[in-house]
């Protein structure tokens, strides 16, 4: 598995951050916990795209609307989402999961990511929501 190495400097003190495609997915993920919009768009370059059953999502500017309607539906701090698989190699991340909000209901959502050099390239999702 690849992994990039990320040295941040901290008060004297060295962090190292080994960026493998799984690490990536759950910075992410605890991005969209937190409802953390700049965090989350630092996982993505321009280029990046989100395919979902409602079309293609293309670049930063969109990417930051489709996560800005997600923040709506997933409230930080009384969200669920309950990891049932999780797959990664060296550049794809697959995952299944369930997420429960007081707003909406997922019982199943699959999610497939290309990750490169710490960024998501391409990712699909799917998912059946009902209201809570």
């Amino acid at each position: 598995m690849s992994h990039i190495l990320v040295v941040v400097g901290l008060h004297n003190n060295i962090i190292i951050h080994c960026l493998n495609p799984e690490n990536v997915f759950n910075r992410h993920l605890e991005a969209l916990k937190k409802n953390d919009l700049d965090a989350l768009l630092s996982d993505y370059t321009d280029e990046s795209e989100i395919w979902t059953q409602d079309g293609a999502i293309i670049g930063l500017e969109a990417i930051s609307a489709f996560f800005s309607y997600a923040f709506s539906i997933f409230p930080k701090d009384t969200t669920s989402f309950d990891i049932k698989k999780l797959i990664a190699n060296d550049s794809k991340v697959y995952v299944v999961l369930s997420v429960n909000s007081p707003v909406v209901s997922i019982p199943f959502a699959t999610d497939s990511f290309e990750i490169k050099n710490g960024k998501i390239l391409w990712q699909s999702t799917a998912f059946q929501m009902a209201q809570s």
